[in-house]
């Protein structure tokens, strides 16, 4: 199953979730929504309002918007189940 962060490299928030995602050695695909437009149009379909909503954690097909690291880590452990 694969993980997608969507997010941009200066953003607090994406920062967190990318050392997160590290630390627990999650095999994780980044994609910086300011300089990829391809990842940013790909961002903007899995919302109805087109917008840029990061960071978003795509586990799968699973969207979490800023997901609390608890319930990141339920849907990580989900993953080795």
């Amino acid at each position: 199953m694969s993980i997608k962060l969507f997010g941009h490299k200066e953003c607090h928030k994406t920062q967190l979730y990318r050392s997160h995602l590290e630390k627990r050695g999650a095999q994780f695909v980044f994609l910086d929504v300011h300089e990829d437009e391809v990842a940013a149009n790909e961002l903007r379909s899995l919302y109805t309002t087109g917008k840029l909503n990061f960071p978003t954690i795509l586990i799968g097909t699973k969207k979490l918007r800023n997901p609390k690291l608890e319930d990141l880590d339920k849907w990580l452990e989900s993953l080795v189940k």
